[in-house]
């Protein structure tokens, strides 16, 4: 399992260096874009990306910690890495979005003249570019990192593509609104769908219980092993999204003899991976033992 889990780490970040050196060299692309087009929508656009390139950056180096093995400071490892970089990656996803509304405003009520053939040429690089990290980045892992970089570069796509269709507008009607417009529109989109996943993240170090996690189904189905009379403390969490842990204890009856303990606790341990739980603790008690809750 554990070598499984480093393949997958190391497959990601083979995928988060391509999509990094994409996305920085389009960012000095839609610099100089912005600037010859006078575009507030490829400018904004570009401090966008500068942002997803740094998040990128962050979320590459935090992937290759989040492989390291547990050790005296961190007894499970350092998986959580991996979503800080999530956090990371939504809040500059976020700050973002509030410079892109600060510029786009005020050009939406006093529009400026925009070039819309270049930035119909820009739209079309965003697209490829964008659109080649986003393959790149597909059919890595689940983690909420991943699934942050991937909704940049998604969003970035989306983004172009409204820019491709207002350039072809403005070229034709000379309503230089849109490109302000445009940017409203990406900035709000993006924050509609940022949330979410920062929510995600933030329920992850609140050590929420694991999306799809059916407590009372675990539950009852440890209480249909032989010999166990209750069951209580369960306790789920989950480290990075992807790799939960969740600890418990199962109340025997007094007389349990030794190899059945043995077989109780095999069983509830098989029940407690196909709920989906990758690493369990389980406390073994006596009927009528004093146990102090936690």
């Amino acid at each position: 399992m554990h070598t499984h889990h480093h393949s997958e780490g190391n497959n990601t970040r083979k995928r988060l260096k391509v999509a990094f050196l994409l996305n920085f060299s389009f960012t000095i692309i839609e610099l100089i874009g912005g600037f010859i087009t006078n575009s507030v929508a490829i400018l904004s656009d570009a401090v966008h990306d500068m942002g997803d390139t740094i998040a990128i950056g962050s979320a590459l180096w935090l992937e290759k910690v989040a492989e390291r093995g547990r050790d005296n400071q961190y007894s499970y490892g350092y998986k959580r890495f991996s979503t800080l970089g999530a956090l990371i990656t939504s809040i500059i996803l976020v700050a973002g979005s509030v410079i892109i509304l600060y510029e786009a405003i005020p050009r939406f009520f006093a529009p400026q003249e925009v070039k819309a053939t270049g930035m119909m040429w820009m739209a079309i690089l965003g697209i490829a570019f964008n659109g080649l990290a986003v393959l790149r980045l597909k059919g890595g892992d689940e983690s909420l990192n991943n699934k942050a970089v991937m909704l940049h570069l998604l969003e970035d796509v989306l983004g172009w593509v409204a820019v491709l269709i207002g350039s072809i507008i403005i070229r034709y009607t000379a309503w230089y609104w849109i490109d302000p417009l445009l940017s409203l529109l990406v900035a709000g989109f993006i924050l509609y769908n940022v949330f979410g996943n920062l929510k995600n993240v933030l329920l992850v170090f609140l050590q929420s219980t694991p999306k799809g996690f059916n407590t009372e189904s675990l539950e009852n189905s440890l209480l249909d092993i032989e010999g166990v009379v209750a069951v209580h403390d369960i306790h789920s969490w989950s480290m990075d999204g992807v790799y939960h842990i969740l600890s418990l204890h199962l109340v025997v009856k007094e007389q349990t003899v030794h190899e059945h303990l043995i077989r109780v606790r095999k069983e509830a341990s098989e029940i407690i991976k196909k709920s989906g739980i990758n690493h369990s603790t389980i406390a073994l008690e006596f009927e009528n033992e004093e146990c102090e809750k936690c």
